[in-house]
């Protein structure tokens, strides 16, 4: 006969399998959604810039509000010691963000180093903070010809490993030197508009998760694995404690 419920499941650890709940996910954050800007390029008109500026521009204006860090003088990663200026700005940005745009030009086929400097600088975890855990992304690139897509996809893959939430838009902005003036500003295109609606989404993704970020990304297998170093670190305080005595 065939087992129902709990009874079923005896790989797992009950008192850490958690019953997802409608009221965890109730928000509570009033403030305007804070998004950092990225993009990969130090080249004087550099219009993997252009678009961050456009992309922040349009993200005010949907009410958020945005900090775009310029990659200009940070080292490339381990050269120096994460207390470098340009690192600790470029960390402490990633913390008070709750999403992301990563905006990279493509280069032979992929994101730029300038791109990939800056995400590695960010660190997976500060002690037992996931700095980018739960946080929204969208990703937009600039090409010399004609669309492409390996720079977006590269960074989907890289806000994956950095456990973001990675909205389902895009931008890649194809011959971009045709697309923005001589002042830096997008011209009205498809592409433009493209862009207004990854905004637009982005910002409505953050609202959704922000407050429920934490609960969101909460997995069994780190509660389970916590529980039992816990109870490890536990055992072995009693074990030491134990061993003192009968000295």
């Amino acid at each position: 006969m065939a087992k129902n419920g709990t009874d079923d499941l005896n790989n797992v650890v009950h008192d850490h399998l958690h019953i997802p709940a409608a009221d965890k996910l109730a928000a509570t954050a009033i403030h305007k959604p804070r998004i950092l800007l990225l993009y990969g390029s130090l080249r004087a008109r550099s219009y993997s810039r252009f678009l961050a500026m456009e992309a922040a521009r349009l993200l005010e204006h949907f009410g958020a509000e945005t900090k775009i860090y310029d990659p200009h003088g940070l080292p490339l990663p381990d050269d120096v010691p994460e207390t470098h200026p340009k690192v600790q700005e470029l960390r402490e940005l990633a913390a008070w963000s709750e999403g992301q745009v990563w905006c990279s030009p493509e280069r032979h086929g992929a994101m730029s180093g300038v791109m990939k400097s800056q995400i590695d600088w960010i660190p997976l975890s500060t002690g037992a903070i996931r700095p980018t855990q739960g946080k929204t992304l969208a990703v937009m690139q600039v090409s010399g010809g004609s669309q492409s897509f390996n720079a977006v996809n590269q960074m989907r893959v890289l806000g994956r490993w950095m456990r973001m939430i990675t909205i389902p838009n895009q931008s890649s902005v194809a011959k971009a030197f045709n697309e923005f003036d001589e002042d830096g500003r997008m011209k009205p295109s498809s592409y433009y508009d493209r862009v207004v609606d990854v905004m637009e989404e982005l910002v409505k993704f953050t609202l959704l998760t922000r407050d429920r970020a934490a609960y969101l990304v909460d997995r069994y297998s780190e509660r389970k694995e916590s529980a039992e170093e816990l109870s490890r670190r536990v055992n072995l305080s009693l074990a030491a404690g134990n061993g003192a005595r009968k000295t």
